[in-house]
Order: structure tokens, then sequence, then C-alpha cells
């Protein structure tokens, strides 16, 4: 239900109200009975609040499945390819630019 803005004319009271569409606008003002009128309003904000909206989050169950088996098969194949990792030692020998020259 959309929420409208009135203002009283009378005592300048604002308030919101939640009216159906097809609903015939207040008239009287809840403070001073007074007459009221509909302000224009700029809409209402769209607010997401949570941890957001993706086109993912509605998938099938099978997708997801199928989804996850693909994700565990190429985890399998990649640990599989993967060669331990060795060490380089440096070198302890000068190279021959860094030897000073005896005169």
């Amino acid at each position: 239900m959309p929420t409208y803005d009135y203002e009283c004319q009378k005592c300048g009271y604002e308030f919101e109200a939640f009216q159906q569409m097809s609903a015939e606008p207040l008239k009287t003002c809840p403070e001073c009975k007074g007459k009221v009128q509909r302000l224009i309003g700029t809409g209402a904000g769209l607010l997401f609040k949570g941890t957001g909206f993706y086109e993912t989050d509605y998938r099938s169950e099978s997708y997801k499945s199928g989804e996850k088996k693909a994700k565990d098969s190429s985890s399998e194949s990649s640990a599989k390819k993967e060669k331990p990792k060795t060490e380089k030692k440096a070198s302890s020998k000068k190279s021959p630019a860094s030897k000073s020259k005896k005169k």
C-alpha cells in the first residue's frame, strides 16, 4: 500500500497515511479536525536489506547439484596437477666482477 503525506491547512501538522490507491483522500486533521491537503510526494525509496538479491539465489536444486559436482571434480584435478615446490638455495659463489684485482 502506498504512503501519502498530508498537511493540515489550519495548524500545519504533517502526517503520513497508508491508504489504498483507490481510497478517497483524507479530509480532516487528526490533531485539530481542520482541513488537510495531500502533498506531492517524491515517491518511495527502494530499500534492500540483507545479504542481497542475486540471479543465482533462486536456482533449481538440479542446477545447484550439477554446479557442486563440477566444482568438486575441478578442485580434485587441480590438486593432482600441483607439483611440490622445492626451495632454491642461494649460490655462495662470487661473480667474477666482484673480485678485486691485485696489482
